[in-house]
């Protein structure tokens, strides 16, 4: 039973700071952020909404200058004052916040949160066990090659995330009457308006590369209109 001990601990250690960090986001989500109160874009969360047979669905502005959307542990949906700012100047229409809103939704009701607090716990017990395995034959490399491992493992469950939730946002959007064109169009506007990519190798990547973000999506339309 000793033997494990370290594991359990380094387990029990990921869900505390997993959960410190998720409390840590909702105080600075409560602190900078309101209800968004544009009433155009309130117009496509309707439709949105109405799509999926809810009375509404309430977008919160967070006021960051990045450009970026969020869904937060707790299940409410953000975007950021950058993203809306790129809206307001005509970099981004209407129908493009509305596929990030769709995204978003997508997050929350596929369960990635819970589902990353899940990873990140176990990630952390397995880190520590690969460490302490690799350390008897590699003395000294062994966290370093642990770490690196698991950051492979975080980052294709990550970008695994991303798609599941560009489907629930293609399907989504098909429903509401949009089509994925507004999603399929953001996603070309990203890098730009973000400034470009992050230079890292494909399979570092959080989130899949563009490109394959919206083949995957007009693989989804083609499949449904029966091509």
């Amino acid at each position: 039973m000793l033997k494990f001990t370290p594991l359990l601990l380094a387990l029990i250690y990921g869900i505390v700071t997993w959960r410190f960090s998720a409390w840590r986001l909702k105080k600075e989500l409560d602190q900078k952020s309101a209800e968004l109160a544009d009433p155009h874009l309130r117009g496509h969360m309707q439709r949105l909404a109405g799509a999926l047979d809810l009375p509404r669905i309430k977008v919160h502005l967070y006021d960051v200058p990045a450009i970026n959307g969020l869904a937060a542990p707790d299940g409410r949906i953000f975007i950021t004052r950058g993203f809306y700012e790129a809206f307001r100047n005509g970099s981004v229409t209407a129908e493009e916040i509305t596929s990030v809103v769709a995204h978003e939704l997508g997050h929350v009701a596929l369960g990635h949160s819970r589902r990353r607090m899940i990873d990140f716990s176990g990630q952390n017990a397995l880190r520590m066990g690969l460490a302490m395995m690799l350390t008897r034959f590699i003395p000294g490399l062994g966290p370093l090659i642990a770490n690196a491992l698991m950051s492979l493992l975080a980052a294709k469950l990550s970008r695994k995330d991303e798609y599941e939730a560009d489907a629930y946002a293609a399907a989504l959007m098909t429903k509401a009457g949009y089509g994925t064109d507004p999603q399929r169009r953001l996603l070309e506007k990203l890098e730009t308006l973000s400034g470009g990519g992050s230079g890292k190798p494909a399979w570092l990547l959080s989130h899949p590369k563009t490109p394959e973000r919206i083949a995957a999506i007009a693989r989804l339309d083609d499949q449904w209109q029966g091509g």
